[in-house]
């Protein structure tokens, strides 16, 4: 599904933390697919998969051999993932910031797709003005400001119907340096058809497309779900895609105030299909990535668990430090050196 946003106002990049999430791109990436996978099943634990059974799940979900390897070397260098070697054989996990990154993520996928709170009929506006060689700078602030649940009603001109909150407070601090102006208030309509509603600062339209474009994907598959006929390989594959395209949804609809929107607004369906789908295949899923997992270990794999909607609303952040009895001891992980291959098990090529 195409966002109707700019990626780069979305997914921010700006290269300020030693921790660099790949940016979201158009479509499923091999990086976000194995983001995904390894968040699905190892972010309570941070448990450690060997490289060459993280290669077999992405080539199970359509990612070329290459290509998965690519990415397990690329999220490496970003420091997502920590990496050990075992004589020829290579294991990654999670790193700390990125576990506690993605259930942070998670816990917000899921709380701004529920139903909004009543809305006091009040707008914030974010202006700034920024010179156009200060482009990384305007980057960054156009994305935070996505991110917060903005969007652009003029140029340099960004609104919300929310507070800004002190944590956004703090974040947008950090980036502008005295250059914006906050402000909160009702809108003064002018009553002529030169008036434009701040709500059109949001494409609706596009909005209306994306959940629809949702909707008619996965409703087909959840009488499957129901009946127990999806299992193995095609329960991971669609458990992780159903999870990589949905998460785009808070981005695109910020909690935006049901008196605002058209009748029949697809949030809600959207979401319940999300939660049916995700959590119905969460026990066969499972069960598939540990034997993928066991074809590639001497021991039985553990620390891999299937969290739900339920686990990602409650925070599954609080054990994300804790590592699983067949991990290699903490001072083995590290960061691998980018010019080493992410899995020699695997034919010994290294990635293109």
């Amino acid at each position: 599904m195409n966002s109707p946003f700019h990626i780069e106002e979305i997914y921010s990049d700006d290269g300020s933390n030693a921790l660099r999430m790949p940016r979201r791109q158009v479509g499923n990436s091999p990086q976000g697919f194995a983001m995904t996978l390894l968040a699905d099943y190892t972010l309570r634990t941070r448990a450690a998969l060997p490289s060459a059974a993280i290669v077999a799940l992405l080539t199970e979900s359509g990612v070329t051999t290459a290509g998965a390897r690519t990415a397990i070397s690329r999220l490496a260098r970003r420091g997502v993932l920590e990496g050990s070697r075992h004589g020829r054989r290579s294991s990654y996990r999670l790193s700390r910031a990125a576990a506690a990154n993605l259930s942070s993520g998670g816990n917000w996928i899921l709380t701004s797709t529920t139903t909004a709170a009543p809305w006091d009929g009040c707008w914030t506006i974010v202006a700034f003005s920024l010179p156009q060689d200060h482009s990384t700078q305007r980057r960054a602030l156009r994305s935070q400001l996505r991110w917060l649940g903005y969007a652009p009603l003029y140029d340099g001109l960004w609104i919300s119907p929310y507070e800004l909150t002190p944590r956004a407070r703090a974040q947008l601090e950090q980036l502008t340096l005295g250059t914006v102006t906050v402000f909160r208030g009702h809108q003064n309509a002018l009553g002529s058809t030169s008036d434009r509603a701040p709500i059109e600062a949001w494409d609706i339209d596009a909005i209306t497309r994306q959940y629809a474009a949702f909707l008619d994907r996965w409703t087909s598959l959840l009488p499957l779900v129901g009946a127990g006929q999806v299992d193995g390989a095609a329960a991971v594959r669609a458990r992780t895609e159903v999870m990589d395209t949905f998460r785009r949804f808070p981005t695109l609809d910020p909690q935006l105030p049901v008196e605002l929107l058209p009748a029949g607004w697809l949030r809600q369906p959207a979401r319940d299909l999300f939660a049916a789908v995700y959590d119905g295949l969460a026990h066969p899923a499972e069960q598939h990535v540990r034997a993928v997992v066991g074809r590639f270990t001497d021991s039985a794999p553990l620390g891999i668990r299937a969290h739900t909607t339920a686990d990602l609303i409650a925070g599954v952040r609080g054990a994300a430090g804790t590592t699983s009895a067949a991990s290699a001891p903490p001072a083995e992980w590290e960061t691998p050196d980018p010019t080493v291959d992410c899995d020699e098990v695997t034919a010994g090529s290294r990635p293109s």
